[in-house]
């Protein structure tokens, strides 16, 4: 693990060289951190792989000010810069998903490959996520378990992989009440729905079939306007790299290989 200072943020990074010639990217949810993605290991035998925790997320610095979409992808751009990185495919989750997009509308001569996945062009109401903050600024972000743990798994794999569930679902309790409250900001902000069409790196699009929160119906309208992208689901709730591993890692390999 590493810390690099890009962007005015010092940004906690894990980056592993295995001498293959494509990076891979990978961008955390709202409440997790980088090591979401350890259930992509098979993914190491293919593309050099570099994770990192979003602004106010994990080890990353915490800033003042307004984080919004924008920042963060600055962010992913100065990171990638800092490690001599020109060219990468990028794989984000929900709020990483977010970031992808803007990626691919601002950035896309950056972009071999893009996935998104769990996410949509508007996440949530205005309201809703008001709510959310509300919620943090008078409660303690334990408090936001249970409700994270409906969203993120379905009820058979909480049964089935009760330690696993729990493991992630301690990242959002750990998680820094004002850099989750930031970035719940962010995807508050963040609407792409009229620009989507600026994207023109291939993209795929992944849902899970028992989202609630980024249905497959948020899946397809990104896939109606990007025009050169794909759209798969898997069975899973909205963390459908964790619930559905291998498929989720097929679908990008299988992708980007093709």
């Amino acid at each position: 693990m590493a810390v690099a200072k890009v962007n005015n943020v010092k940004i906690h990074y894990q980056y592993k060289d295995h001498g293959h010639e494509e990076v891979l990217i990978f961008s955390n949810s709202l409440g997790c951190n980088l090591s979401m993605w350890s259930y992509q290991e098979m993914l190491k035998e293919h593309f050099n792989i570099l994770t990192y925790d979003t602004r106010g997320h994990g080890d990353s610095e915490i800033t003042l000010g307004k984080y919004t979409v924008e920042l963060l992808g600055n962010d992913v751009l100065a990171l990638a810069d800092h490690l001599n990185i020109e060219k990468f495919n990028f794989c984000g989750l929900s709020m990483g998903g977010l970031i992808g997009q803007w990626l691919g509308i601002h950035a896309g001569n950056r972009l071999n490959h893009l996935i998104i996945a769990n996410t949509a062009a508007k996440i949530g109401t205005e309201t809703g996520w008001n709510d959310r903050i509300q919620f943090v600024n008078h409660n303690k972000m334990a408090d936001l378990v249970d409700g994270s743990k409906v969203r993120w798994f379905t009820p058979e794999y909480c049964i089935e992989f009760p330690q696993e569930v729990s493991k992630l679902t301690d990242q959002i309790a750990n998680t820094s009440p004002d850099g989750y409250v930031a970035n719940c900001a962010v995807v508050r902000d963040a609407d792409f729905r009229e620009q989507l069409h600026k994207i023109k790196t291939p993209t795929l699009i992944i849902s899970g079939t028992k989202d609630e929160v980024t249905t497959v119906e948020h899946g397809k309208f990104l896939n109606e306007q990007i025009k050169d992208s794909e759209h798969v689901s898997l069975n899973a709730a909205h963390l459908s790299n964790v619930e559905q591993a291998e498929g989720f890692s097929e679908y990008i390999l299988n992708f980007i290989k093709e």
